[in-house]
């Protein structure tokens, strides 16, 4: 498994997954390579608005339909720092491109023109991010603790954070609820 490229795909939490971290999430890749992977959970938001964290930054938000968008956990690596996933890519000081159209910011100038309202179409907000050292994440999908399958950005940016986990899935063919905590072993 270890050819497999999982950058823009969703890591679909088994149900028997016991992390408290990862429990019922859905994590985006942004990158995977031979040095590991990174990612972000993109349906488990905190109890921060963007409203509330632009004021943390001292900074100024004007679109009114923004500013209750919640922000989410982006998973238990430096929490304390913020990841902004978007679309269209753009040109930021810090992006890593997922793809053409999407990335993963981590400069602040990208929240400066989201403030003005000059910002990417599409966007959400995490603090902190989830990381695996090479062949970390290969080796928990070989112990049944993930499905895999393509992203698609709709279910990113325009599926609302409770749905997004069952629509994932549903790429897959597969109802979560049905899913069984156990693989069976022939």
């Amino acid at each position: 498994m270890a050819q497999v490229n999982l950058t823009n795909h969703f890591l679909i939490a088994m149900p028997n997954m016991v992390d408290p971290y990862f429990a019922r999430t859905l994590t985006f890749i942004c990158e995977h390579n031979d040095q590991g992977a990174l990612g972000v959970v993109v349906n488990r938001p905190i109890e921060m608005t963007l409203g509330a964290l632009f004021d943390r930054l001292s900074l100024r938000l004007t679109s009114q339909i923004l500013v209750n968008e919640p922000v989410y956990f982006g998973g238990p690596v430096q929490t304390d720092r913020g990841f902004v996933l978007h679309e269209p890519a753009g040109n930021w000081q810090s992006t890593l491109r997922v793809r053409d159209a999407i990335g993963l910011t981590t400069s602040k100038d990208i929240l400066e023109a989201v403030g003005r309202g000059e910002g990417p179409a599409r966007l959400l907000v995490t603090l902190g991010y989830a990381g695996w050292s090479p062949g970390q994440l290969e080796h928990e999908i070989t112990q049944n603790a993930w499905l895999t399958v393509e992203a698609a950005g709709n279910i990113l940016f325009e599926t609302p954070a409770e749905e997004r986990l069952p629509a994932a899935m549903g790429l897959l063919g597969l109802d979560f609820a049905r899913l069984q905590d156990e693989a069976g072993h022939a």
